[in-house]
């Protein structure tokens, strides 16, 4: 569990990196603009990274942590995908693309590691 939280982790900054370039706030018409864009991360980054240190330290709330962050990866896939389907001109370079997708595929391994860790506490 702790790799892929890792990964999901990497991969959901490295794509606010990337949406930072292309205005992300402008296509959710966040109020505030850049700063309410960047008052979203000064949020979800700590708690993404508390949750981090409570599934290294295998804490009983750390499938709770998990599955929020994983969460977070296939929620950016499908709301990048529908902002696609409806024309949006934003992340249609191959690397944006590659870290879409990228967030999906780590959070479905995510969330089924999640699972076998559950299982296994059980």
């Amino acid at each position: 569990m702790e790799r892929s939280y890792l990964t999901t982790l990497c991969l959901l900054i490295f794509h606010q990196i990337d949406a930072a370039y292309w205005k992300e706030w402008e296509m959710f018409q966040l109020p505030g603009g850049v700063q309410g864009y960047l008052i979203f991360n000064m949020l979800a980054l700590p708690i993404l990274l508390y949750g981090y240190r409570q599934v290294l330290l295998k804490k009983r709330n750390a499938p709770l942590f998990s599955y929020a962050c994983a969460g977070l990866g296939m929620l950016t896939f499908l709301i990048h995908a529908g902002f696609f389907l409806t024309g949006y001109a934003q992340f249609k370079l191959p690397l944006s693309i590659a870290l879409i997708i990228g967030c999906l595929v780590s959070g479905l391994w995510q969330f089924f590691q999640t699972r076998l860790f559950e299982r296994h506490q059980r």
